[in-house]
């Protein structure tokens, strides 16, 4: 019975282990957004790096994009940061995070909701929103 217990325990601290790593596009300086195919993908560093970062780099020669594994605090610090920056214009620079395998790749079409949502979808949307919305608070109002 004991070895039951701890093989459904162990299970499920495996699981939860599995749960918080991210998938993310890592690259430096591409062009044209093209490095958001396969052989960029890399697994984040477990309970460290979870959240995906991407930066567009606007330069003389045209669009860069860097795009990386980091921690949820260091990216959104980085991202909130660079926000005046932010501009579209030459020598502009926005750096944005986001918590779902692969978000910093190119722009999905958004599937239609299901009724039934996961409890681990459910709560990366929470925490997502944990993150967000005081960051709103600091964009200035138009």
């Amino acid at each position: 019975m004991r070895l039951l217990v701890f093989a459904t325990l162990f299970g499920v601290l495996l699981d939860a282990g599995d749960a918080l790593q991210i998938q993310c596009y890592q690259c430096e300086e591409m062009k044209h957004n093209d490095c958001s195919t396969p052989e960029y993908i890399v697994n984040c560093t477990v309970n460290v790096q979870d959240m995906c970062q991407k930066e567009v780099l606007v330069k003389p020669d045209g669009i860069h994009y860097r795009k990386s594994c980091a921690s949820s605090g260091a990216c959104l610090i980085a991202s909130s940061g660079y926000q005046q920056f932010c501009t579209g214009r030459l020598n502009s620079v926005c750096i944005s995070c986001c918590n779902t395998p692969l978000c910093n790749g190119p722009r999905r079409k958004r599937p239609v909701p299901s009724a039934a949502m996961s409890s681990l979808q459910m709560s990366r949307r929470l925490l997502s929103l944990t993150f967000f919305l005081p960051l709103l608070s600091l964009l200035p109002v138009t």
